[in-house]
């Protein structure tokens, strides 16, 4: 459930009409329902209820923006980050650090000493050598890093193959039959408090049956690692449940994820961490574009719009699908391209679809974009950077401004000697 609906003929968001924000702030643009982001982070909470003890850590690479950020922090949410740059904004946002987790296979040595600093609650270790580098930084702060364990299942996630992380071939992670012998070296290295294992193996499972095989196989290995004498206190499950794209798409709801979390760890005694991204944030946010021209094709019309592979790179770099709707729709259809501006056969978002009847001019949006939207958005063909805006009720602020590329030009230097 989202709270983008048809309201007197006009799409709005939560009580204001689209076209008020577009008027206002120009196109493209992101828009955010505060009230939509507040239920999906209740529901998921609540429905890991049945676990006696746990944490979440949202996914902050899935959606960095600070208003965001604040919202998730009133509910009780930690982060889980994979770059400082993300911490700082976790930090700045409320989050307290003892509930950020950093994971990422490349923490500098700079990232890992700073992260040291604010107190962090834990780190992902994604190779033995990285938790001997941040061992050694740790004794030289005179500080002790809680760390877990990232082990590779090698378990397919049946999700695109950009977005697998659990397979052998992925970067991600120890190798599963090494991962007992690398945790009992660490346990007794002195710098590091070892005390659990961390696993996550890809993003959009529309199935609960690899994220279930994954971990009872991890859940094998926790129990190895006891048997050797070695604690086990925690462990991190990662996230990956995935959200419908197209209409009628039917995905595991919370609960059932839950329910099996519940069945297969009921007699691990750990502490249970979780770091959920796109199931909180993907529904909760719209990218709003303008019709440039609509274009005579050999077969369908080219539908050109003001958004570009830059604003929403999904389609472009996945294949991914986002649903297009018209804000004024009138009942009317074709069947239509819907491409961008961008100079690259790529910067295209629907091919030979059926969609709402669009002329010049007319405004739009692509659903489900709260989630890998904005934040991997760039500047190319020098396109300004997209800005956000969060609705609440009637009133709404712009939580991220169109960065022109006047701004960014600035920032480059021609060397005297090309004067």
């Amino acid at each position: 459930m989202d709270h983008f609906h048809i309201r007197d003929g006009v799409l709005h968001a939560e009580d204001l009409p689209l076209p008020a924000i577009a008027e206002a702030v120009g196109t493209p643009v992101y828009v955010y329902s505060r009230a939509t982001l507040t239920r999906h982070a209740r529901v998921f909470r609540d429905a890991l209820g049945v676990l006696p003890d746990k944490r979440i850590a949202f996914a902050v690479k899935s959606n960095p923006n600070l208003a965001v950020l604040r919202v998730l922090a009133a509910e009780g949410y930690g982060a889980d980050v994979v770059s400082v740059g993300e911490m700082e904004r976790a930090l700045a946002a409320g989050i307290p650090a003892e509930g950020i987790v950093f994971s990422g296979v490349g923490k500098t040595a700079a990232e890992l000493a700073r992260a040291l600093e604010a107190g962090i609650g834990q780190f992902n270790l994604e190779s033995e050598e990285e938790g001997l580098e941040l061992a050694e930084i740790a004794v030289g702060l005179d500080k002790i890093a809680a760390v877990a364990l990232r082990v590779n299942p090698d378990v397919d996630a049946g999700t695109h193959g950009k977005i697998s992380t659990g397979k052998a071939e992925n970067k991600f992670g120890v190798p599963f039959d090494r991962a007992a012998a690398i945790y009992a070296r660490l346990a007794s290295t002195p710098g590091l408090q070892v005390r659990g294992l961390a696993i996550h193996i890809g993003s959009q499972l529309s199935s609960l049956a690899p994220l279930e095989a994954a971990f009872t196989k991890i859940g094998g290995l926790m129990r190895a690692i006891r048997a050797g004498g070695h604690a086990v206190t925690h462990m991190d499950l990662g996230g990956g449940v995935g959200v419908p794209y197209k209409a009628g798409e039917v995905f595991p709801q919370p609960e059932d994820y839950a329910a099996m979390v519940a069945r297969v760890t009921a007699d691990w005694g750990v502490t249970l961490m979780f770091e959920p991204g796109r199931v909180i944030t993907g529904n909760t946010g719209v990218l709003v574009t303008q019709v440039v021209r609509v274009k005579e094709g050999v077969g369908a019309p080219w539908v050109v719009v003001d958004a570009a592979m830059n604003d929403l790179v999904r389609p472009a770099m996945y294949d991914a699908w986002h649903d297009f709707e018209a804000v004024r729709p009138d009942g009317e259809t074709f069947v239509a391209n819907v491409v961008g501006p961008i100079c690259e056969s790529s910067d295209t978002f629907a091919m030979g679809r059926t969609i709402d009847r669009m002329k010049r001019g007319d405004l739009a949006v692509f659903r489900t974009a709260g989630a890998y939207g904005a934040t991997m958005a760039n500047t190319y063909n020098s396109r300004p950077l997209v800005p956000e805006v969060m609705v609440d009720g009637e009133k709404w602020a712009v939580v991220a401004d169109r960065i022109e590329p006047a701004t960014i030009l600035a920032a480059e230097r021609v060397p005297e000697w090309l004067a």
